[in-house]
């Protein structure tokens, strides 16, 4: 059986969730093998292993730390060298999207971003994409090289299969591209508590209609009510109410949860497009005519000062 390469993003060894998915997807078209690169690679096998990785390919050095993504792409593309994949897997973050386009083009392959799904095809994997701001589905392939695919956080269940999770030493050699670009200094993010935006099964989102940034522990209080994670619309973080880094929509973050809850969101083109493809989508707005509602599966048209603490009161009381 052909083998597909998945890239793990991990933190000092704990595998992040959307790895665990691509490993879901590869076993449709092929026998899993995950490359693990840094500080705690050889820590990721078991929980690789778990999820049906026949082998990890670790390699560890400190470029991975000290430089931008070039070590990473010189080490994938040593691990594309050894396997001869069917394919190649890569988490949609926004690392992730560069090293994949950076690696399609030194192997000389075609790339597709963002897929939503993946199945095995007679020519190839064949990607489902959600394209032109959600407006249209598409299903595409790649028609020259080995496919390049980064997917999107949520869009397979994960699915624990053990395998053997064999341990492999990865060589791998330096290009002198991999320390042009040397990080400096890092500052650690504040940490909430709650889920990283663009992995978390549920989203909490609020928008122009919740006026004002103290009323934004209305919208924090139901998201931890849910376990969920915190997003805002553009009009919110343009106005100071709420970081930039918690933007959903097309210039700033992508989501694709379980279920998406927008409160006092209009529905405008720009943030749609970034959670479009939610599986779930519940909005609270006074406005019964706002674009929103056109896109839901559930809608309450009502003050969200009035709606969102009765359902945050709900919600607590059912899982109590």
């Amino acid at each position: 059986m052909t083998e597909v390469l998945v890239y793990v993003d991990h933190a000092d060894g704990v595998v992040r969730k959307p790895t665990l998915e691509l490993l879901t997807l590869a076993r449709r078209i092929g026998e899993p093998v995950a490359v693990a690169l840094g500080d705690g690679a050889g820590d990721t096998a078991s929980t690789l292993a778990e999820h049906g990785a026949v082998r990890v390919l670790t390699h560890v050095a400190p470029e991975y730390g000290q430089y931008l993504v070039v070590p990473k792409v010189d080490a994938l593309q040593a691990a594309y060298e050894q396997v001869s994949p069917a394919a190649v897997l890569v988490p949609s973050t926004a690392e992730g999207k560069e090293i994949a386009a950076r690696l399609a083009l030194r192997i000389g392959s075609g790339i597709i971003t963002d897929a939503v799904d993946l199945e095995a095809g007679e020519a190839g994997p064949v990607a489902t994409q959600s394209v032109l701001a959600a407006s249209y589905t598409t299903t595409s392939r790649v028609s020259k090289g080995t496919p390049v695919i980064t997917v999107k956080p949520n869009s397979a269940a994960v699915e624990a299969v053990r395998a053997a999770g064999a341990v492999e030493a990865l060589n791998v050699t330096f290009s002198d591209q991999a320390t042009g670009t040397k990080i400096t200094s890092r500052t650690p993010r504040e940490s909430t508590g709650r889920p990283e935006l663009t992995e978390a099964a549920i989203v909490v989102s609020g928008g122009r209609g919740v006026n004002g940034a103290e009323n934004f522990a209305i919208i924090e209080a139901l998201a931890d009510s849910f376990g969920a994670a915190v997003g805002a619309s553009r009009a919110a973080v343009d106005a100071g109410w709420y970081p930039h880094t918690h933007q959903v929509g097309q210039t700033g973050k992508t989501v694709s949860p379980r279920l998406y809850v927008a409160v006092g969101i209009s529905g405008a083109i720009q943030h749609r497009a970034g959670m479009q493809t939610s599986k779930t989508i519940v909005a609270v707005n006074k406005d019964a005519e706002a674009p929103i509602f056109d896109l839901v599966d559930y809608g309450v048209v009502g003050d969200l000062f009035d709606v969102v603490p009765q359902l945050t009161e709900d919600v607590i009381a059912r899982k109590g």
